[in-house]
């Protein structure tokens, strides 16, 4: 897993019209029968304790989830555009972890891709900002706010995540 620019490099960028803010535009951005059905297939993931149904799940909403995923209870992938999610092998998501894939702002909305290595963790409660790529081997932290790129086998924390310190 190789980044490219930094994460904002990789978000398209779409400008709203209207007088208000893009979120009131969402049904022009996704059909709502899409988000509907989207939703309650992430319902199901989040409550799940099956670990074969939440991939299987994931896969229908045309997340790219490799081969050994666990996806922790009340973990959610993105509702509007989980198809832009790719999860490698033996990735862990922790408990109530959120992937997004989108960010409504005042007078556009932004997509990116959102990459997770094999064997990366994702601890609890964490968040994963569009466009956002997580190498192999890296660890998030519990609680931690991902806005920018995390390389091979880094491990970060906070809010703004950032690199850990190693006491060697």
């Amino acid at each position: 897993m190789t980044a490219d620019g930094s994460r904002f490099d990789r978000l398209d960028r779409h400008p709203t019209t209207g007088p208000r803010n893009s979120l009131q535009y969402w049904t022009d951005a996704k059909p709502v029968w899409r988000v509907a059905l989207n939703y309650l297939a992430v319902w199901l993931i989040r409550l799940s304790p099956s670990l074969r149904l939440k991939n299987w799940l994931l896969a229908r909403l045309g997340v790219d989830c490799g081969a050994g995923v666990s996806w922790g209870l009340e973990a959610t992938p993105d509702v509007f555009w989980p198809e832009r999610i790719t999860l490698g092998e033996d990735v862990i998501i922790g408990y109530d972890a959120t992937l997004l894939c989108h960010e409504f702002l005042q007078e556009e909305y932004r997509l990116g891709d959102v990459r997770i290595g094999d064997r990366a963790m994702i601890g609890a409660g964490a968040i994963v900002l569009p466009g956002v790529e997580i190498g192999e081997d890296a660890q998030v932290a519990a609680n931690s706010l991902v806005t920018d790129d995390v390389p091979a086998g880094e491990t970060v924390a906070g809010v703004p995540a950032t690199p850990m310190e190693r006491a060697d």
